[in-house]
């Protein structure tokens, strides 16, 4: 009777305080949406803006220098902090906001997740503050935050709730948090939703039957987006090393990466590696990619992020895989839309190591259906993508390969 007795307490308690928590992330996350469309709409009409990201660059790195978080790790600020190695600031909220605002407005490639698990983070650690939780249970709210603001802005509960679950330390799930993550990611998407923001869903061709010959071919496709994931994490690592290597100076580097970036923009004369490039997803989805477009997405990305530019990978990452996989699949002998999502997966999985919160994506993003080739393009991507990722801070557990 004791244990029930616990048990029942904690329920209530997580129940109350994630849905604190996802109400805000909620109403937060809608505002964010609202702002990132809005400013994509005026860059989109305005393609000049770009000329303006170098100052840009100068007006994100003074924020952040203002409110003395200069040195702030980002998204690996909230990793650490599940592991109590460090604590999110709420200031991180509105910096992560206003700075990732500021990126897209300007044409910095970048995506928005890491706003997302940041504002998440930084409001579920301080929620839990405020209601002088314990540490272990502040952990667990910092968690649940991240949960939220993912599902608020991505439309993915259940991606989310797993994704928090499953980041900080690969090969292990923190269970007991399963349901203030669940209970927060839903409660922010349905506030999300009740005010007008649809969930992303994507509409895939065709797919092919489940046989020996499409798992051999899903297999060679999963392989190559492992390589891929691993190249682009490689740039991103060796770009930020070239920035601090020979360009010391955060303001500096911040003119240099925007310039490059807004001279590369009007060189190719086109806008579509600039923002998210969500409607590029949306294209290869339908079958449509230029062969070139993945390396393009990395290089951009790479310049924005390294030059102190505020935003995320994971859009990014999908953009690339998306391409990547509508490009190619077809000398495999699968269509480019199947090879397009195929590669969102793949890649979504090579560079967070998180093999559940790639499948249940496939299914929130694009149905049920192929869920079995999914899981083998993801099991693929595990394996072969090796031991590094986007988040520097997240610690791989067990080995990929051996059971230890």
């Amino acid at each position: 009777m004791t244990r029930i007795k616990e048990n029942t307490i904690t329920f209530l308690k997580w129940i109350c305080v994630s849905v604190i928590i996802g109400i805000i992330l909620g109403f937060l996350g809608y505002l964010f949406h609202i702002a990132l469309d809005f400013v994509t709409e005026i860059r989109t009409g305005n393609m000049y803006l770009v000329w303006f990201l170098p100052i840009a660059g100068v007006v994100i790195f003074g924020v952040y220098k203002i409110c003395k978080m200069e040195n702030n790790k980002g998204t690996n600020c909230v990793i650490m902090s599940v592991r109590k190695e460090d604590k999110p600031p709420l200031v991180l909220t509105p910096l992560i906001f206003i700075s990732t605002v500021i990126t897209h407005l300007f044409g910095g490639s970048a995506g928005r997740e890491g706003a997302a698990l940041q504002m998440g983070g930084s409001v579920g650690y301080f929620v839990g503050s405020k209601l002088k939780l314990d540490e272990k249970d502040k952990t667990t709210a910092t968690m649940c935050g991240m949960s939220g603001a993912f599902s608020a802005l991505f439309g993915t509960p259940v991606t989310a709730s797993v994704f928090a679950m499953e980041l900080t330390n690969v090969g292990i799930m923190q269970y007991s948090v399963i349901v203030p993550c669940v209970l927060c990611a839903v409660t922010g998407r349905l506030i999300v939703q009740g005010l007008g923001v649809l969930p992303t869903l994507y509409k895939v061709l065709s797919f092919p039957q489940l046989s020996a010959t499409t798992v051999l071919k899903t297999v060679a496709l999963g392989i190559l987006c492992a390589v891929v994931s691993k190249i682009f994490c490689m740039v991103l690592q060796k770009t930020h090393t070239l920035y601090e290597k020979y360009i010391p100076n955060k303001i500096v580097a911040g003119v240099v990466g925007g310039l490059i970036v807004a001279v590369l923009t009007f060189a190719l004369g086109t806008g579509d590696y600039n923002g998210a490039g969500t409607q590029i997803i949306d294209k290869a989805i339908s079958g449509e990619a230029e062969i070139y477009a993945f390396a393009l997405k990395i290089l951009f990305t790479a310049i924005t992020l390294g030059a102190g530019f505020k935003g995320g990978e994971i859009v990014p990452t999908l953009f690339i895989g998306a391409t990547f996989g509508c490009t190619v699949s077809p000398l495999l002998g699968l269509s480019p839309s199947f090879g397009a999502s195929v590669g969102m997966i793949s890649l979504f999985c090579g560079v967070t190591n998180c093999p559940l919160s790639a499948l249940v994506m496939s299914v929130e993003l694009f149905g049920g259906q192929g869920l079995a080739l999914y899981m083998v393009a993801v099991a693929v991507s595990y394996l072969l993508s090796g031991y590094q990722g986007l988040y520097s801070s997240q610690k791989i557990i067990y080995s990929k390969t051996k059971m230890e």
